[in-house]
């Protein structure tokens, strides 16, 4: 491996590894509150939501691919998502029933993702809704942080987002249990 290939490989994992840093310090300034933690807060997430784009595409264009690092890309996503998302529920600014939906999601297709790689050794590859999944699931968790003045139908904005982040969360996790259990069976003929 060249210093150039070690050097991508580093950057990426450091790119990831904001994520997972960045998780606590959101956490605890939604968690203090006020108009001034949560503009930091909410800036800060956007941030690290923004990473797990650039480290994703620059890892497919510079062919950097792996089973390491498809896992550590997954886990800080997780990381992020679940821990600022606990953190929004202890404020109220989410219910505990739309995080009960997608942090349970989460650890069922984490799981299942696992147990897919190991059976077929390679990369599970996040779906198109699996994607759409995230960026929403960023977008309402942002807007939550944020909680703008909308009101719709008595609700603010971020309320509504998070319903359909959870709607879309269940939808992509369902699809990925209909894609992969398969390999359940695969790992029990070992």
């Amino acid at each position: 491996m060249s210093s150039a290939d070690e050097r991508a490989g580093r950057f990426l994992e450091g790119v990831t590894w904001l994520r997972v840093i960045l998780t606590p310090i959101v956490m605890a300034l939604v968690l203090h509150g006020g108009d001034r933690a949560d503009a930091v807060a909410a800036a800060l997430f956007a941030l690290a939501a923004v990473t797990d784009f650039v480290d994703g595409r620059l890892a497919r264009r510079w062919k950097r691919t792996s089973q390491l690092g498809a896992f550590l890309d997954t886990t800080a996503d997780k990381v992020l998502v679940t821990g600022v998302l606990i953190a929004l529920v202890a404020v109220g600014r989410a219910s505990a029933w739309v995080g009960f939906v997608i942090i349970a999601r989460e650890i069922v297709v984490f799981g299942l993702k696992g147990v897919a790689s190991s059976a077929e050794g390679s990369i599970v590859n996040p779906s198109r809704l699996g994607k759409a999944k995230a960026n929403l699931q960023f977008l309402a968790i942002f807007v939550a942080i944020w909680r703008p003045d909308v009101l719709l139908w008595g609700r603010f904005l971020d309320e509504w987002l998070m319903w359909v982040a959870a709607i879309i969360t269940v939808w992509s996790g369902i699809d990925y249990v209909g894609r992969y259990a398969g390999a359940f069976t695969r790992v029990r003929e070992r």
